[in-house]
């Protein structure tokens, strides 16, 4: 195996967790790289020889940001939703059958190279890990497809045939329910690692808390971990079930009660509040606190939430910035949550951080630091860095 030493960095974020703000920040730091993996970090002055030497100028290096929530596979585009919402139409989730009719009439080949353009455009941000959902398909023949199209961009497929009740069951939920935890789980489950359920009592297209458990119990039996989309559009139930079934992940979290926070705080470590603020931003609805959920103690994500109707956006490097100007967050908080906090939402250890042993994923930006990643908003900064081979 050849090792590449990353030298030249103005300043090296770790992520590791061990310094007082957790991100590590060295400065005059190198790294080492070998078989796609970090053999070596410390001082520039100390490094060791390798068989490449890539010199990065100066600029900033930190982990490759980890994408803990986007459901990247579907054809079409609801432009004319956002507007409607931009002129005061509320979101209650009926949209998603757009996309659902769309992604059914598209083939395999169109569908792989939409989802191959949107992970390269992510990569171009800096995003070097991301979580893939199904969810546009909602019949046994298209979930499949979709999660396998998937697998072949990531390791972390999540099946969401509990996205929304397709029309064709309107009239039958119960029907649907169990075409979801019968048929289709066992078909999607070989493809998948994790399950996924839109609990949400606020919109008559999603579904239940007791349909949600089913949901989830149907998956953890099949041998998928849990993940939650939970109290987006109001109070609702997504938290507390996320918790007491020992969810990895429970994404939204825009409405919470007291009792939601205290669970949250209570299972830190075990299941995270996933925010994804580019989602209030494209539907003018309150961003999560993420202060009062670090002040009590919780573990935090952030992720894109790409998909085609409430957030079509590929950027970690603007969600950063959203929760750095609208919840709370300072720009450390912000670069660690979608980072090493969306690692622990995939429950991966092997990822969002720079250690050794962990998988040599980085990212660079055209900056000195990752102050710039807020201060810049908009501008094109951060890459993954590309090693040689």
């Amino acid at each position: 195996m050849s090792s590449t030493l990353v030298t030249g960095i103005g300043e090296l974020l770790t992520c590791d967790g061990l310094t007082p703000d957790l991100l590590g920040v060295r400065h005059d730091a190198a790294l080492v790289t070998e078989g796609g993996r970090i053999a070596w970090v410390g001082d520039a002055c100390n490094a060791p020889e390798a068989d490449r030497r890539l010199d990065v100028d100066g600029r900033a290096v930190l982990p490759g940001f980890v994408d803990s929530h986007a459901h990247l596979v579907f054809a079409g585009d609801r432009a004319e939703e956002f507007a409607a919402r931009m002129a005061g139409h509320p979101y209650d989730g009926g949209g998603i059958a757009v996309s659902v009719d769309a992604t059914r009439a598209a083939g395999d080949d169109e569908l792989r190279s939409l989802v191959a353009a949107r992970v390269a455009e992510m990569r171009a941000q800096g995003t070097t890990t991301v979580e893939i959902k199904s969810g546009y398909g909602l019949t046994v023949a298209d979930e499949v497809r979709s999660l396998r199209i998937a697998a072949e961009f990531t390791d972390e497929t999540t099946f969401l045939g509990a996205h929304v009740v397709p029309a064709e069951y309107a009239g039958d939920r119960a029907a649907y329910l169990d075409l979801v935890t019968g048929p289709m789980l066992a078909a999607a489950a070989p493809h998948a690692r994790w399950v996924d359920v839109f609990c949400e009592p606020h919109s008559a297209h999603a579904f239940t808390a007791d349909e949600a458990r089913a949901v989830l119990t149907a998956g953890r039996e099949a041998g998928l971990g849990l993940r939650v989309h939970g109290n987006q559009l109001g109070p609702g139930p997504g938290v507390q079930l996320a918790v007491e079934l020992g969810a990895a992940s429970v994404d939204h979290c825009t409405h919470l009660s007291e009792a939601d926070v205290e669970a949250l705080s209570s299972a830190a470590g075990t299941t995270v509040a996933t925010l994804l603020p580019g989602v209030e931003f494209s539907t003018r609805s309150p961003y999560p606190d993420a202060r009062r959920l670090l002040d009590a103690g919780c573990s935090i994500a952030l992720a894109t939430d790409c998909n085609p109707g409430t957030c079509y956006t590929s950027s970690m490097p603007f969600v950063i910035a959203l929760a750095v100007r609208e919840m709370g967050l300072t720009p450390g908080e912000a670069v660690y949550a979608a980072t090493a906090g969306s690692a622990l939402s995939l429950r991966r250890s092997d990822i969002g951080r720079i250690e050794v042993g962990a998988r040599a994923d980085l990212a660079v930006l055209e900056a000195p630091s990752h102050l710039h990643l807020s201060y810049r908003a908009g501008v094109p900064i951060a890459r993954a860095l590309d090693l040689p081979d």
